[in-house]
């Protein structure tokens, strides 16, 4: 038997639920993984390579899970970290951007202190699936004056095609379905 590769291993270790949240749909459920101690060692650890060698600063990460892989590399790395939340949930004066969604729209923000201009920006979530949200997040960065230098993903939905609306920035990808 071959040993697999680290794709493989942590896929073994996600849960895929069909029909999920709705009819036609497989959901990639990465509790599962979570809860496995080497499981989300490799899986932070692959996240971790893909920044080998990048100059940035920054690691920004969406809620919430964007939060779960983010945080982690902000601190392995010694960067700072800036969380994107959802509308109305920062205390101090924010930024918005409001974006569409397969069924309506939604506003994510940032607080307007959360970058300098000229910081370079490493963008860390979970699932890239239709590249709205990382789209939002980057036009965010961009109209303080700050640079995204790379997006950094666990899981990539290719048939999606969400890396056609991020063109032009370095995406990294641990997962490929």
């Amino acid at each position: 038997m071959q040993p697999q590769n680290t794709e493989e291993i942590l896929k073994s270790q996600i849960r895929t639920i069909p029909d999920f949240p709705e009819p036609g749909v497989l959901f990639r459920d990465i509790t599962t993984l979570l809860k496995n101690p080497e499981g989300l060692t490799l899986a932070m650890d692959a996240m971790q390579k893909n920044l080998d060698g990048l100059d940035f600063d920054v690691i920004l990460g969406p809620e919430s899970r964007g939060f779960l892989f983010g945080m982690p590399l902000a601190y392995n790395l010694k960067k700072s970290f800036v969380p994107v939340r959802k509308k109305g949930k920062l205390p101090a004066e924010v930024i918005s951007k409001e974006y569409d969604l397969e069924y309506g729209t939604a506003t994510i923000e940032i607080h307007k202190d959360a970058l300098q201009k000229g910081q370079k920006v490493v963008i860390a979530d979970d699932l890239l699936a239709t590249g709205g949200t990382a789209k939002a997040i980057i036009e965010l960065v961009e109209s303080i004056g700050a640079e995204v230098v790379a997006l950094d993903f666990l899981i990539e939905l290719d048939f999606l095609n969400g890396k056609s609306v991020l063109e032009g920035y370095p995406i990294h990808s641990v997962i490929h379905y």
